[in-house]
């Protein structure tokens, strides 16, 4: 990360010659001066597709980043252009839901407060109200949505309520930092490539509840975690970030439960920081990640 201020284009369209010519001569041509850059070429989904990261330090350019935009969209119609551009000065908001474990909540804390994750965190809602002491001794606003599983009427009036705060603290990002319920689709609708989850497995194996249990029952040598953007598909939403530790026979359950919880948060983090920095480019259900 650059010391001083600078604007992140992302982009991805259709690939064809010339499209790093266009854009690297359009901020050329203003005397932009790139601090960083990366690209790729994907022909997975039957068509060619470019995906692009550029660094522009910002004071190099004669103008601020709306009247960028306003320059520069004539250019993204051409190259039909899925694209954005976020200026490093301004911090992302970031909304965190947890449950009853407390591991990824405190970690994301603690980087916060010690600025290696230069975020605002307008509010933490929980399910629980077990962390409203942790968490308003941080300064933060906490806040208890109770969700029953059994009574949609009041899973319905609960996620309502999610919906409302997150708008009204204009949040850009939610994190479920081991939030133990299913997110409903209409939300997933409302914020695509906005909810960040951690699930304690290497995905795709061993979905849903347990999934410690399951490797052990299954007898695995690795254990994971995944860090994936979330849709209406239970655990399926393009992957972001993972890891893996070994473990052998001796292992138990609580063993396997304990290495996770190290994976889990190391893996959110630098899941989170990918996509805060505006490293994440989504192609159905496949991730870019300029690292």
């Amino acid at each position: 990360m650059h010391s001083k201020r600078f604007y992140t284009l992302s982009a991805s369209c259709p690939d064809r010659v010339g499209i790093i010519a266009r854009v690297s001569g359009f901020i050329a041509e203003h005397h932009g001066w790139i601090l960083e850059s990366s690209y790729h070429s994907d022909d997975a989904y039957g068509g060619s597709r470019y995906f692009m990261r550029l660094e522009v330090k910002a004071d190099s350019l004669p103008f601020h980043l709306a009247e960028f935009r306003e320059r520069f969209r004539p250019i993204a119609e051409e190259l039909e252009m899925d694209w954005k551009i976020s200026d490093s000065a301004v911090k992302k908001r970031v909304v965190i839901m947890v449950s009853k474990q407390e591991h990824c909540l405190y970690d994301l804390l603690a980087r916060w407060q010690s600025k290696e994750l230069d975020i605002e965190i307008p509010c933490i809602i929980s399910n629980h109200d077990s962390f409203k002491g942790f968490v308003e001794w941080h300064g933060i606003p906490f806040h208890h949505v109770p969700v029953s599983s059994d009574k949609p009427d009041n899973r319905q009036a609960a996620y309502a309520e999610v919906h409302r705060l997150f708008e009204e603290v204009k949040g850009d990002t939610m994190v479920l930092a081991r939030y133990m319920q299913i997110i409903p689709p209409e939300m997933c609708v409302s914020y695509p490539g906005r909810i960040i989850n951690i699930h304690h497995s290497f995905l795709p194996s061993f979905v849903g509840a347990k999934p410690y249990h399951q490797a052990y029952q299954r007898g695995v040598k690795l254990i994971g975690a995944t860090c994936h953007y979330v849709t209406s598909d239970l655990d399926q939403g393009p992957i972001i970030e993972q890891d893996v530790i070994r473990i052998d026979h001796s292992d138990s359950v609580d063993d396997m439960v304990r290495y996770g919880k190290d994976i889990e948060k190391a893996v959110l983090a630098r899941g989170l920081r990918y996509h805060l920095e505006d490293r994440v480019l989504v192609h159905g259900n496949k991730t870019v990640v300029f690292k």
